[in-house]
């Protein structure tokens, strides 16, 4: 088995991968990560040429670096290609001095054992009923406008603790009708999304205050009640109480984890769904 850069006609098998793990990833996600971080992704390939295994890192600027779509052919579990591929990753990270990521419950112990710790957990809710969203008072959520983005980016990046002007300008361009704000005279919460395999994934959700937050997701699902939505989102009991009463169901947890010197600056408490384990 060899490791080597991804290429644009890996996608097919980096789909394959994310099939094979019941993952929602579609070839844009690929795409973006080939565009953002042409030289951080990684494939395995076995002994016939075929990818087995792939990893794609990002750089948030000097802020942190990130680890994602760690992913291992099942018929090759269990021969250690997972341990290269982060320890491959983690070698393209080497100058930066902290490296996050969001961890199933499957790889958590992998993590844990290359020296990551956790900061705090997640939970994926998914929405499949075709239910009418709540009514909400005014002012209610918009769709996001021209002359709104350059706030909205100057609030993530407080928001987030890192740049990452690039991802959310690819998405308000990859899928505008999940692109939401909430404010009168300035934005008091935005909501981004990306078109994916089985669900459309909401996030990332920044707001000043759970209403807010509500609004936000109410304005966009009333839009497309028939569309299935998942939401990467902190386990606070009101939040996902709420969502629950739109017939959001919870589908599987994430373990945000670390490795290096935390000095960054983030407002988790205005973070009510991540951009998904694959961004941050």
């Amino acid at each position: 088995m060899r490791l080597r850069v991804m290429r644009q006609d890996d996608i097919a098998a980096g789909l394959r991968l994310c099939r094979a793990s019941q993952w929602n990833q579609v070839a844009r996600d690929w795409e973006l990560f080939l565009g953002l971080s042409p030289e951080g992704c990684r494939v395995a390939i076995d002994h016939t040429g075929n990818v087995v295994g792939s990893v794609a890192t990002l750089r948030y600027g000097n802020a942190f670096s990130w680890i994602a779509m760690a992913l291992v052919d099942p018929a090759h579990r269990g021969a250690g290609i997972g341990t290269r591929l982060l320890e491959e990753a983690l070698s393209i990270l080497d100058d930066v001095s902290l490296v996050r990521l969001d961890a199933t419950p499957a790889g958590f112990g992998l993590y844990d054992r290359a020296g990551f710790r956790e900061e705090y957990r997640l939970q994926r809710m998914q929405r499949t009923a075709h239910t009418p969203a709540e009514r909400v008072s005014a002012p209610p959520a918009r769709p996001m406008a021209d002359d709104d983005l350059e706030e909205v980016l100057a609030r993530d990046q407080e928001a987030f603790g890192a740049d990452r002007r690039a991802l959310l300008e690819a998405c308000r361009r990859d899928a505008p009708e999940y692109a939401w704000v909430t404010g009168q005279g300035h934005i008091d919460g935005y909501l981004f999304g990306r078109r994916g395999h089985r669900f459309e994934h909401l996030g990332p959700l920044v707001a000043r205050d759970e209403g807010t937050a509500r609004r936000l997701v109410a304005g966009c699902v009333a839009v497309y009640p028939d569309r299935p939505f998942i939401l990467d989102v902190p386990p606070h009991a009101s939040w996902v109480g709420w969502l629950t009463s739109l017939q959001f169901v919870v589908q599987r947890p994430f373990i945000r984890m670390y490795r290096g010197e935390r000095r960054y600056h983030e407002r988790p408490d205005q973070t009510f769904a991540i951009a998904g384990p694959e961004f941050g």
